[in-house]
């Protein structure tokens, strides 16, 4: 199978500028690139859809050009925005490439084997630009009603804030990127979200005005949820990719997380599973639904990619510990790592463990319940777990043999309410 088969089998194909892309993939090795806005020092799981499709090309045996907006960075790409973006200063932009560098090199690494990342920051030639020499050698080869009906220009131009001549030029600088690395590198595919769909074809026409190799493009679709919601975006904000901001429990918990009808979508998208597989996971989600296969094998798979093998079992390890009532035995560092994860805890000391604490002040004191009434009688229904067992002794003493690996209780009250008891 081809790559651009490939791609199309598990719907990355949006759009692309020449149907006969799909040939060239196969038959000829490009070089080609994808851009990323430098607003913060770690990309988000919103990115990771143009992420796996370059690692997919660059299995194929195609050079990847991650791009990091230094210069246009500084303006703001319109495109998706209702306002316009605070400028960044050139300390934050180098901080925030450097992130973006290592994590899309972690990505094209775990996708196994392919060319080597080419990374490029566009200030580097953007702020070399004379402003005359660019609208006399550049301008000339846009017209400006076509720049207006660009999807991106058109709504801010239609919304209350309008858009600022900085932000509208923006069209002609990310062109002039893709112009400069068809000559500098023979770059001759861009990739991206659907968004950028005008600003790529811009780039293909001034390529083909300045009498540049044929060039061509290929978009990805925007990803929701099945519920219609943005993809990545929960009440606690983005899903970072960098574990400093989003841990790689966290990340392990939106994907498991995920809902039956965007689970095989999803496994297509973010794992590298063969198609076969995904299609045997596809049947269990239609046939056994409450067993979860597909989003267990999703969240293992998108943290691996983000995090690497040793930090997925973890995470896996730490969900299964907490949801799944499975008696799960921890290493000493394991259960750190879920007492470091799992919020609210309560610490106590040995001393009062030794002495033994009764159940019903212990939930007390944990928080669990506002009362030991309301404690008791939730004991007394079976909706009290210890270490994922079942309580039901209102005068349970838990002691210092209840801890697991001589650190952490695990209280469960109900189906998904969890309190640790951290051992001081």
């Amino acid at each position: 199978m081809g790559v651009f088969e490939e791609l199309a089998r598990r719907e990355f194909i949006y759009q692309v500028t020449d149907p006969g892309l799909g040939k060239i993939l196969d038959s000829e090795r490009l070089v080609f690139y994808a851009g990323f806005d430098p607003t913060a020092d770690s990309l988000h799981i919103g990115n990771l859809l143009v992420i796996m499709g370059m690692v997919h090309l660059a299995r194929a045996g195609h050079r990847p050009i991650g791009v990091v907006g230094g210069g246009t960075g500084m303006i703001g790409d319109p495109s998706g925005k209702m306002h316009e973006r605070q400028l960044l200063s050139k300390d934050e932009l180098a901080k925030n490439m450097q992130g973006i560098k290592a994590q899309l090199e972690h990505f094209l690494a775990m996708g196994g084997k392919g060319a080597e990342l080419i990374m490029v920051n566009n200030g580097d030639w953007l702020q070399k630009l004379n402003f005359i020499d660019f609208l006399r050698d550049i301008g000339k080869h846009f017209r400006l009603g076509e720049m207006i009906a660009r999807e991106s220009v058109r709504v801010r131009m239609a919304s209350e804030e309008g858009i600022s001549f900085t932000e509208f030029c923006y069209q002609l600088l990310q062109a002039y990127d893709f112009h400069n690395l068809n000559r500098a590198y023979d770059c001759r595919l861009q990739v991206g979200g659907s968004d950028q769909w005008g600003n790529i074809t811009a780039g293909i026409e001034l390529i083909r005005s300045l009498g540049g190799k044929q060039s061509f493009g290929l978009t990805f679709p925007l990803v929701t949820t099945a519920s219609g919601a943005k993809f990545g975006k929960t009440e606690q904000g983005a899903i970072w990719l960098d574990s400093k901001k989003t841990t790689p429990y966290q990340f392990y918990q939106y994907f498991i997380q995920t809902d039956d009808r965007d689970a095989v979508k999803y496994l297509k998208y973010f794992t590298l599973l063969p198609l076969p597989e995904i299609e045997e996971l596809g049947a269990l989600v239609a046939k056994t639904p409450e067993k979860r296969e597909a989003q267990k094998k999703l969240a293992f798979e998108a943290t691996k990619m983000a995090h690497g093998e040793d930090a997925a079992k973890l995470a896996q390890k730490a969900s299964d510990w907490l949801f799944s009532g499975k008696v799960v035995v921890l290493t000493e560092n394991e259960g750190r790592y879920i007492a470091s994860e799992q919020a609210p805890s309560y610490k106590l000391s040995k001393e009062e463990l030794n002495r033994g604490v009764g159940i019903v002040d212990l939930l007390i004191r944990a928080g669990a319940f506002p009362s030991k009434s309301e404690a008791r009688r939730k004991i007394n229904e079976g909706a009290v777990y210890l270490n994922n067992q079942r309580l039901q002794d209102q005068n349970y003493l838990v002691g210092i043999n209840d801890l697991h690996k001589g650190q952490i209780i695990l209280i469960r009250t109900g189906k998904r309410k969890y309190y640790l008891i951290v051992v001081e």
